[in-house]
């Protein structure tokens, strides 16, 4: 049965006139006459047996109909574009990679310690996308995922890679010789939304009180909780692999112990059935396990 796709060039012309509410200027747009346009917009609307305009003398409106399918097409068209020019700019002979990932996993671990695997597989094209909530793999044009255990990834192909730990670090400039414990309880505390009761289970964990644990800012993101210690506004509880650099050189620090119970287990998660880019994706896996296995025998060593 022939698959009911409309033409590029209807496509095109409706994206225009949509975006335009007007015939005219999707002409000039697309370098062609108004009647031209309103001729692949009448074949479209026959292949759909609706109407997408409301007509009103010369002007055209989208109707909810047409709106609706405005949309759709504009992200059709423009994931396309995207998709060309990402074929157009591989080099000949290369294999790709599109790789989710949390964002602040991506740009505080993962991204730095990219370009040693570029110079081991320089015929590899990764590519990055920040996630962070859990999707359904299949159909999302990823080749796997780098995120925390869901059941979301139920049925997918797991490799588990680390267990997060987070712990309190802030501005050194914000510490004085008084009893750490109790600075810890006056300090301003930084949250994350998606953990609003890390703090009071941190307290109860490590037995230092806090008078008020869910007082405090919310940061949406690790990366933001981190810049705000940065810039000296409070404490954040905050994964150790993310500050590692910080509080090696001292611009973080943390005189308080790492928790236990606040932890997620993080995996590389792949599609349950082999992918065209499985051999690609097995040096990557490959690659980011024996990163992960350095880190750990760093952490063993301090």
């Amino acid at each position: 049965m022939r698959k009911k796709i409309p033409s590029s060039a209807s496509l095109q012309a409706f994206d225009a006139a949509a975006r335009h509410g007007n015939f005219v200027r999707a002409a000039q747009e697309l370098s062609l006459t108004e009647g031209a346009i309103s001729r692949q917009i009448g074949r479209l609307e026959a292949l759909l047996d609706c109407k997408l305009f409301d007509r009103v003398g010369s002007r055209v409106k989208l109707n909810p109909i047409g709106a609706r399918y405005a949309h759709h097409v504009r992200e059709t068209l423009e994931r396309l574009e995207r998709d060309t020019q990402y074929i157009m700019g591989m080099p000949e002979g290369s294999q790709s990679l599109d790789i989710a990932v949390l964002p602040t996993l991506s740009s505080r671990w993962l991204i730095p310690r990219l370009r040693g695997f570029s110079a081991m597989f320089s015929d590899i094209t990764l590519n990055i996308a920040a996630r962070t909530e859990p999707f359904i793999l299949h159909g999302s044009g990823f080749d796997a995922v780098i995120h925390f255990e869901h059941s979301a990834w139920t049925g997918m192909r797991m490799q588990y890679l680390f267990q997060e730990h987070l712990l309190p670090v802030c501005h050194p400039a914000l510490l004085t010789h008084d009893d750490v414990n109790r600075q810890l309880n006056a300090l301003p505390r930084i949250h994350r939304p998606q953990n609003p009761d890390a703090w009071h289970h941190y307290a109860q964990e490590s037995g230092i009180h806090l008078d008020n644990p869910a007082q405090g800012v919310r940061y949406d993101l690790h990366e933001m909780a981190i810049a705000a210690v940065i810039a000296g506004q409070g404490v954040a509880l905050v994964p150790r692999m993310y500050v590692e650099r910080e509080l090696r050189c001292g611009t973080l620090v943390s005189p308080w112990p790492a928790s236990h119970c606040l932890s997620k287990k993080f995996c590389l998660i792949k599609p349950i059935e082999t992918a065209v880019n499985e051999a690609a994706l097995e040096k990557f896996e490959r690659w980011l396990l024996t990163e992960i296995c350095m880190l750990n025998q760093l952490d063993a060593h301090e």
